[in-house]
């Protein structure tokens, strides 16, 4: 039996309570369907700014009526210091996952992006080293790394930051450490790169590219690539992260807290090779496509040339071992695209 497989299995024996913040978002809600189904009771919460009711319907459907009765829904947004601590009661384990993920939404509107991203975080350490809570999860993200052109990306070293995103990103870093090393609180940061799947809004102007290009394939439109499409990222599938979650929440090792953790597949991603597997993965269902080509525009301001982690530290720890594959994890995920966007196709 895999590490994974056994802590599944000890979850199950001694269900645990969680809470996840975002749980309505595309991260949260797959957290929150996996914690449902290993019999978890999970709090969520979320304020629905981003996230949608409909990915709390999706989790209700998969995970069965009485599974779904182990779920405590809070409306309520974590800029509330009195929210984040109702949240927080008698519960085990958080997850933070609210925020406002988009580097160019933080350019545009950088006061919101601080609000909720750094105040918020705040807001819920507080609240949850005043609960008791053994273990706090929080959501980080590659944008920390900035202008440091090092490859790969490592832990140690981070750069000057490219956009109030990845900016607010490093200072949750920061305050994580400040509790650990002043409170004794115990952390973990999970610094995501590129996670898509199931659930990853593709509308609205600040959507993530997988989602984007996809639907812009189904619908016809063109497809813009930002720069020579030469530019690589290191694609992570959400069951990777949702696996990174569950160990550092339940990690036994005390050299693995108080850390900060890439997670990712730790390989290097073209666009103009994400924009082919896309391609080819949508071509048996849409023919016209198999001939497609993208336009090129220009580069986007914030956005990072190369990026690919190292995950060592991950594996060494964690025990993280991502089992999908950027293909693998597409092939998944092109169906939930495909009928969800057919499906609002035929609605309108």
């Amino acid at each position: 039996m895999t590490g994974m497989a056994t802590l599944r299995e000890n979850l199950k024996a001694q269900p645990r309570t969680w809470l996840v913040t975002g749980a309505a978002g595309f991260i949260g809600s797959n957290l929150l369907e996996a914690l449902l189904a290993l019999d978890q009771q999970v709090v969520g919460l979320d304020n629905f700014s981003l996230g949608q009711r409909a990915n709390l319907e999706e989790v209700q459907a998969a995970v069965g009526a009485r599974r779904w009765r182990n779920l405590r829904f809070i409306e309520g947004d974590i800029r509330s210091l009195d929210t984040c601590r109702r949240a927080c009661r008698a519960v085990d384990f958080v997850l933070h996952h609210a925020a406002l993920g988009s580097v160019p939404a933080s350019l545009a509107d950088p006061v919101a992006c601080h609000e909720s991203n750094v105040s918020g975080c705040l807001n819920m350490l507080l609240a949850a080293r005043d609960a008791g809570v053994a273990r706090f999860v929080y959501a980080s993200s590659s944008a920390t790394y900035g202008d440091h052109a090092a490859l790969p990306q490592v832990e140690e070293a981070i750069g000057r930051p490219l956009s109030p995103y990845g900016l607010s990103k490093r200072v949750d870093e920061m305050y994580a450490e400040l509790f650990a090393r002043c409170y004794g609180f115990a952390t973990i940061g999970l610094r995501y790169f590129n996670v898509f799947g199931p659930r990853q809004d593709p509308e609205g102007a600040y959507a993530a590219v997988i989602p984007k290009w996809i639907a812009e394939m189904i619908r016809g439109e063109p497809v813009v690539i930002h720069g020579d499409g030469e530019t690589s990222r290191d694609f992570c599938y959400v069951a990777n992260v949702v696996e990174a979650n569950l160990l550092a929440a339940t990690v036994a090792d005390p050299l693995a807290l108080n850390q900060v953790y890439n997670i990712a597949l730790g390989e290097k991603t073209t666009l103009n090779r994400l924009f082919e597997i896309l391609r080819e993965l949508l071509a048996p269902r849409f023919p016209r496509l198999r001939g497609l080509r993208p336009q090129h525009d220009a580069v986007r301001a914030g956005d990072v040339r190369f990026s690919v982690a190292d995950i060592r530290r991950a594996r060494r720890l964690l025990g993280y071992q991502p089992a999908w594959t950027v293909g693998a994890g597409l092939a998944q995920a092109i169906n939930w695209y495909v009928e969800k966007l057919e499906a609002a196709a035929h609605a309108t």
